[in-house]
């Protein structure tokens, strides 16, 4: 990595080209910039540099601080000033987090600069994403850059345009719906309307890019926002303030003005999890990536709008784990390889049945460090819960092909296959490996 550049040095070169420190701005002559970021389990990770280091955040609409994980890790390389104690409260039924708060930050997005970021600091390691997404994932950036920029998210593209608003021109778009946002504690909001056992409910629901579901909804009897006869429990995500768990199920229905989703996976976490979700009382439930990803966004802040368009994914089928099990990484683990480049030859013979030559080579082996994949969540009754696998088991193969060979990504798509699609997995629990077979279930036909 770079080294660290005296912040008084930044300080002064930037204020020469006139940056504001109390907001984000792009330094470029079109004061706009596009970024590329990675799209993993309908999220957005995109670069960032946080005083010079080059890091990768999650972009959240849901979030309104700027918040970096596992800061033990990376602490020496940051050097965070101007710094206090605080304290956290997200989703989940644990308590608030302690976090250390700090000024005066250089935050740098492609192009977009601001020099005085407010950085949240959590100590708890226990509060890291990046296991659970597969690749390092350092912090979540929401608020702090939709209040200053407009942000174009092409999810089918996988960028986004970041431009100032007094540059970006709004283009003539028959194909496009624009919808109003609300804002509460510095978070979007847009209406929206579900229908549920055929009946045409409005709501209001967090604009939450950070989610990787499709919709969540809080039950309400008293609007008929509750769930259908096929349900299960499970688990949801993962909050500052622990694990949130809920029903999932399907609606029949959800649009927004002229655009409609059929057939939505939906969920609906325990009201324990979502208490400081409610503080907001005109919530109905969150809008996630599941969904957010059928659309080319323009987000706008400042005009207190979203323009929605329909991409490539509008009508991808919305699936769901049929196996029960949740993975993660789990460290390496050396794995033993053939190294062909340094195989020996031994000696050349003439085969009694023919003349032609034959080659033996001699092997030669290297031992590499791969990923492991270890079960973090189970839900009960699962197929994998009643083949007998636990939490902890580290997962060696799926259906005959070593695990290390797959992004976390891809090897959990394998558990969202077909119904009654075989799973055969080779497990290692204890020193101990053996082998577990399961057909996946479907619960919501």
């Amino acid at each position: 990595m770079k080294n660290l550049f005296n912040f008084l040095l930044l300080f002064l070169c930037f204020s020469s080209l006139g940056i504001s420190q109390g907001k984000f701005t792009i330094q470029n002559n079109k004061k706009s910039d596009k970024i590329k970021f990675e799209l993993i389990n309908n999220l957005i990770i995109i670069p960032v540099k946080v005083n010079d280091i080059e890091l990768s955040f999650l972009l959240d609409t849901g979030v309104s601080k700027t918040i970096i994980f596992n800061y033990k890790n990376i602490s020496d390389s940051l050097k965070m000033k101007d710094t206090e104690a605080i304290y956290l409260r997200g989703l989940g039924e644990g308590e608030s987090v302690e976090a250390l708060k700090s000024r005066n930050n250089v935050f740098k997005i492609g192009d977009a600069i601001k020099l005085n970021q407010d950085l949240f600091a959590i100590y708890n390691e226990n509060i890291n994403f990046a296991p659970r997404l597969g690749i390092p994932v350092h912090g979540i950036v929401g608020f702090d850059l939709f209040k200053d920029l407009v942000v174009e998210i092409n999810y089918s593209n996988k960028y986004i345009r970041l431009t100032e608003p007094k540059e970006f021109h709004y283009k003539n778009c028959k194909k496009c719906e624009t919808l109003n946002l609300e804002f509460y504690n510095n978070k979007p909001y847009l209406n929206a309307n579900v229908k549920i056992a055929e009946k045409d409910i409005s709501v209001k629901l967090l604009i939450d890019s950070g989610g990787s579901d499709a919709l969540w909804l809080f039950e309400d009897k008293n609007l008929g926002i509750r769930h259908s006869d096929k349900y299960f429990e499970d688990f949801l995500g993962h909050g500052l303030s622990g694990s949130v768990y809920g029903k999932r199920s399907k609606i029949d229905e959800i649009s927004f003005k002229g655009f409609k989703i059929k057939d939505a996976n939906v969920a609906f976490p325990d009201s324990s999890s979502i208490a400081f979700a409610k503080q907001f009382k005109d919530r109905n439930g969150s809008l996630a990536g599941n969904i957010l990803k059928r659309f080319n966004l323009i987000v706008d802040y400042q005009k207190a709008s979203i323009v929605l368009k329909k991409n490539v994914f509008f009508k991808q089928e919305f699936t769901y784990n049929k196996s029960g099990i949740e993975l993660a990484h789990h460290g390496v683990r050396f794995v033993k390889e053939a190294d062909y480049k340094n195989n020996q030859k031994i000696d050349m013979v003439n085969e009694e049945t023919n003349s032609i030559p034959v080659i033996n080579w001699g092997s030669s082996y290297k031992l590499t460090l791969k990923p492991a994949y270890a079960i973090v969540e189970l839900r009960e009754d699962s197929p994998a819960f009643n083949a007998g696998l636990k939490i902890g088991d580290i997962i060696l193969s799926i259906n005959g092909k070593s695990t290390y060979e797959f992004t976390l990504q891809d090897l959990m798509q394998k558990f969202y296959d077909k119904e009654g699609s075989r799973i055969k997995l080779n497990i290692e629990r204890n020193g101990t490996n053996f082998i577990v077979n399961f057909r996946l279930e479907n619960l919501l036909e």
